[in-house]
């Protein structure tokens, strides 16, 4: 760890004339990101009893993914239904064929609100879980009692939520667009803001079934974020109860800046 401030520091004075403030906002985060590096290895490691490693992933997934069924179909029918709106009320004109309005709604929901937007959410909601949860076993020693009976602790705590929410995020993922399109015909026999003719002539037109991949294939990458950063700041945290609430925050904020990220250089590389 010395050497590599060291590094840093000759980096910053020498080779670029960086401020002071700077090289140790750089250090600061080579140093997490080595640390955070370093516990993932220790957690994708291989199970010390399978049986009590599937007890916890089951465990995981019903608390982390299932929970989060609800509150992920109330947001992307009301989000659907407001899309379908503001697309028919803003968009809608006469030089425009009247299905634009369930193209649009179909395009946001499969490529951004599924996958991006709704992580978000989950970030919030799953990434402070974990952060507070992992950082009260750790304030409060259950992680120290686990090491000295001879127990990968980063393995038997982290490990479990990362499949949990690797395996439940696809679905998720899927119920969030399939509700988001009720949630459009909702506006239409409802409402009766569109005709739902034209509704779904709009959702069947130049169909992409690559853009629901697409969607799956960001949410997986997003999940392990939602998932793997707020277990580090958890797992790492020091002092009392009062860090622990810092540190979920900090759990949170890292990991949508994170995910907001890999958003952009993913849609690059998979569109």
């Amino acid at each position: 760890m010395y050497e590599l401030r060291e590094f840093v520091w000759c980096l910053g004075r020498k080779v670029l004339p960086l401020p002071r403030d700077m090289i140790q906002l750089l250090q600061n985060w080579l140093t997490t990101l080595g640390r955070f590096i370093i516990l993932m290895g220790r957690t994708f490691s291989v199970p010390e009893r399978f049986r009590m490693f599937w007890k916890q992933y089951v465990k995981e997934m019903a608390q982390l993914g299932v929970n989060s069924i609800g509150i992920v179909l109330l947001i992307s029918f009301f989000i659907g239904a407001v899309i379908c709106i503001q697309m028919k009320l803003n968009i809608q004109s006469p030089w425009m064929p009247r299905w634009v309005s369930g193209y649009t709604t179909r395009e946001i929901m499969l490529l951004e609100f599924s996958s991006s937007i709704m992580c978000l959410i989950l970030a919030g909601k799953v990434g402070s879980n974990i952060a507070s949860e992992i950082g009260t076993m750790r304030v409060t020693q259950q992680i120290d009692a686990l090491e000295i009976m001879g127990v990968n602790s980063a393995c038997y705590l982290i490990l479990p939520k990362i499949l949990g929410m690797l395996t439940i995020m696809p679905l998720l993922v899927i119920f969030s667009s399939g509700m988001g399109i009720v949630g459009a015909y909702g506006t239409a026999y409802i409402g009766h803001i569109i005709v739902p003719d034209d509704l779904t002539l709009g959702l069947q037109h130049a169909f992409q079934p690559w853009f629901v991949w697409m969607s799956i294939i960001k949410s997986l990458f997003f999940a392990f974020i939602i998932s793997a950063v707020p277990s580090f700041f958890g797992y790492t945290v020091e002092g009392g109860s009062v860090n622990v609430g810092k540190a979920s925050t900090d759990a949170v904020v890292s990991s949508s800046v994170l995910i907001l990220c890999s958003d952009v250089f993913l849609t690059q590389l998979l569109s």
